[in-house]
């Protein structure tokens, strides 16, 4: 690559930066995803059960009733509210409770005599997320105070204790997993939109003709395209992880920062070449606006950041192969939960890289395509 090449990529990768800071529209969109809506989707979507209403038909009046009523106590649930049977549907169909928890009468003597009585869970499954995860505590919590209760008449004691150990979540909490993924989820959303608007802008506005009667190829024109707004994105994600991640969420990050943005520029190249590869698709903006939705959607939800690939169809996980976005959320879990350092990841940057190289020479195969048919 000549000096003239490189000088060219640079000055219009110039004029790219200032085309974005002239759009108050894109600006105000890239500050707001790398600070306010990774802090709304950390923070707005809980992962953990929190102050959730809860009722109890106490038809035993018991010692042991009572231990599992006031076990269920804050944060984790509200006060439990004491009702009658008569009571519960009228309740839970007004939404009142999420949870009511039936204690049938004679617990407590059916227990000591050896018999196996029932508990019944009412769950409003309306929110499904909480409803999961709330049957799951009250069940333990229920199971756990009878245990206590019945361990001092116990002739023998379990083979085994089972002791549970969460590694680089030891609480569980959910804003680590969704500060961290949201930032992930919009370098892969702005990278395509940016650039893809940015190439499709030059052709409807006529500039693209103006710089192909210019000195310059379509390669330098595409380069430029990728540097500038992938710099813009690197500058955003880095403020993202370094400020809004570990300042503002108190998030920790057990591996090295400055690989992980270096696999995020890797990153970067590979989706600009996508955004890119859109833009010589699309006749116009309303059409890259449908081709970008149905591109992003699918590359943020099986990519394995929402849900494990090992819980997808084995189809689904081989397409997937093919996509930057299953490499760079596995890279960054590795680097960013996990601690791995380049001996671990280099095989996921070796394949974004390979994944970018395809679809910058697509793109540029295109783009040369339709710069032939124009001059004719």
């Amino acid at each position: 690559m000549s000096l003239r090449t490189l000088a060219n990529i640079y000055r219009l990768g110039v004029k790219e930066l200032r085309s974005l800071l002239s759009d108050k529209v894109l600006l105000l969109l890239i500050v707001w995803s790398f600070s306010g809506a990774i802090y709304e989707a950390a923070t707005g979507v809980s992962q953990e059960l929190h102050n959730a209403p809860v009722a109890v038909v106490d038809g035993d009046r018991s010692p042991l009733s009572q231990r599992i009523v006031d076990a269920l106590y804050p944060p984790y649930f509200k006060k439990p509210a004491l009702i009658s049977e008569a009571e519960i549907d009228p309740v839970m169909d007004q939404g009142r409770y999420s949870f009511v928890l039936i204690i049938p009468p004679d617990f407590q003597r059916d227990l000591n005599a050896g018999r196996h009585p029932e508990l019944q869970l009412n769950v409003d499954a309306t929110i499904v997320s909480q409803a999961f995860i709330g049957s799951s505590y009250i069940t333990n919590i229920a199971a756990g105070e009878i245990a206590a209760y019945l361990a001092p008449n116990r002739q023998s004691v379990p083979a085994i204790r089972l002791t549970t150990r969460a590694r680089f979540n030891p609480n569980l909490t959910g804003v680590w997993f969704g500060g961290v993924m949201e930032a992930i989820n919009n370098v892969t959303m702005l990278t395509i939109i940016l650039v893809g608007a940015a190439f499709l802008r030059e052709r409807e506005h006529g500039t693209l003709e103006h710089l192909l009667v210019m000195p310059l190829t379509p390669f330098e024109i595409m380069a430029a395209k990728v540097w500038a707004n992938g710099l813009a994105v690197l500058i955003g994600v880095t403020f993202a992880l370094t400020v809004v991640v570990q300042q503002v969420l108190r998030v920790p990050i057990a591996g090295s920062v400055p690989l992980f943005l270096a696999g995020a520029a890797l990153y970067l190249f590979s989706a600009a070449s996508i955004g890119i590869f859109l833009g010589t698709l699309a006749r116009s903006m309303p059409q890259l606006g449908l081709l970008i939705i149905l591109t992003i959607i699918p590359l943020q939800l099986l990519s394995g950041g929402a849900t494990p690939r090992e819980s997808m169809p084995l189809p689904v996980q081989d397409i997937m192969l093919g996509a930057p976005t299953t490499y760079f959320v596995k890279l960054a879990q590795a680097i960013l939960y996990r601690g791995a350092g380049l001996d671990v990841v280099w095989p996921d940057l070796l394949a974004i890289a390979a994944i970018g190289v395809v679809f910058f020479v697509g793109a540029l195969s295109r783009f040369r395509r339709a710069v032939t048919q124009t001059q004719r």
